[in-house]
């Protein structure tokens, strides 16, 4: 039996939101839901973030219609999520219970399923209680282990040795190594933590797409060990890193991919779904998703997209149409989709991201390495 991978589809809000400043009005949506029905995504996240503050403050729409015009196509087909904050929901400052319990309920009263609940610090103080509040009410706590990376300090300056130390040995001067904080154990205990507080399923969330391939590879098998409710990968390919990392967390195990349909994918956003499936398609992994019905929606994105030019940095940069250049690709390049899977298995970053960004040259805008060289 093939190994199954489920997708959650952030094409409506984080896609929207890291590309085209969070500008999809109601109108562009009302015409892709209906082609969302099909699709069948285990999970679409249309609300959170900057969304509702983005739709009443540049768009006067109410993020209520956008949530409940969502779970009237959506509902019983894919589960509806948002991002929040924990204890600052959508904003920058924190709120008493009493208005996380009531803005939960209506939440879901209005169609919402899965909440996606973060700190930036990955104080469990700041979330426990949304992860409570949203299970009591019948919805899913979905808790987020935020992904970091320590300062590249330089080491510090050497102690020099005490007099004793000098006259009878001992002590010495070398420099001081700065103490890691963020290892795999720190992400596997958050981790741990939040499923002990409730979470029934734990997103690993790279928010600005610094988690490595090689990093991935050691990590993910640690919380996949560590847990037992499903894990989630989100990340971003603002670095360059993206589209290696999502394959090698696939490569190592996880439950939960996130992406984005095309034209809303790649670059600052999560890796396209297009390119997941090819490394799919080539694995023998099947994708939970109707490609067929996502062919139908990327066509419908290209007059989205088009309604977002005074957002758009690339707009008179394009990627190329993924179906003619996946009809027209040469076989060194079909080759490189086997190259990273290989590289990927056996863990060899640099030929890994070497790989990808070829296949981004293809398909894509030129790679984030092309781009700093230019």
């Amino acid at each position: 039996m093939a190994k199954t991978l489920k997708v959650r589809d952030l094409t409506l809000r984080d896609g929207q939101q890291s590309l085209f400043a969070t500008r999809l009005k109601q109108e562009n949506i009302d015409k892709l839901l209906p082609l969302y029905k099909d699709a069948g995504f285990y999970i679409m996240e249309v609300w959170g973030g900057a969304v509702p503050d983005s739709v009443m403050r540049y768009l006067n729409e109410s993020p209520w219609d956008r949530l409940r015009e969502c779970s009237r196509y959506m509902k019983g087909i894919s589960l509806l999520s948002a991002l929040s904050r924990g204890r600052n929901l959508f904003g920058y400052v924190p709120y008493p219970n009493s208005v996380l319990e009531g803005f939960y309920k209506e939440a879901i009263k209005n169609g919402l399923n899965v909440m996606r609940i973060f700190d930036a610090l990955n104080d469990i103080n700041n979330i426990k209680d949304s992860i409570k509040m949203i299970n009591d009410l019948g919805g899913i706590a979905d808790a987020a282990v935020c992904y970091t990376v320590d300062p590249k300090e330089e080491p510090k300056e050497p102690k020099k040795k005490g007099f004793f130390a000098r006259l009878f040995g001992g002590g010495n001067d070398e420099p001081e190594t700065p103490e890691l904080i963020f290892t795999d154990e720190y992400f596997v205990e958050k981790a741990k933590e939040m499923e002990r507080v409730g979470a029934k399923m734990i997103t690993l969330k790279d928010m600005a797409g610094l988690v490595s391939p090689s990093r991935i590879f050691a990590l993910m098998p640690k919380l996949k060990q560590a847990l037992s409710v499903p894990v989630d990968f989100h990340t971003h390919c603002t670095p360059g890193y993206g589209l290696a990392a999502v394959l090698t967390g696939i490569i190592k195990g996880v439950d939960i991919i996130d992406t984005n349909i095309w034209w809303f994918g790649g670059g600052s956003a999560a890796p396209a779904i297009e390119l997941i499936w090819i490394f799919c398609q080539k694995m023998g992994i099947e994708l939970e998703v109707n490609m067929e019905a996502v062919a139908k929606i990327r066509k419908g994105l290209v007059e989205a997209r088009q309604s977002l030019a005074a957002f758009d940095l690339n707009k008179d940069k394009w990627p190329k149409d993924f179906d003619e250049a996946y009809a027209a690709m040469p076989a060194e390049i079909d080759a490189e989709f086997d190259r990273a899977i290989k590289a990927a298995t056996e863990n060899r970053e640099e030929d890994l991201l070497d790989a990808c960004h070829k296949i981004c040259l293809l398909y894509t805008s030129p790679s984030p390495r092309d781009t700093e060289r230019s």
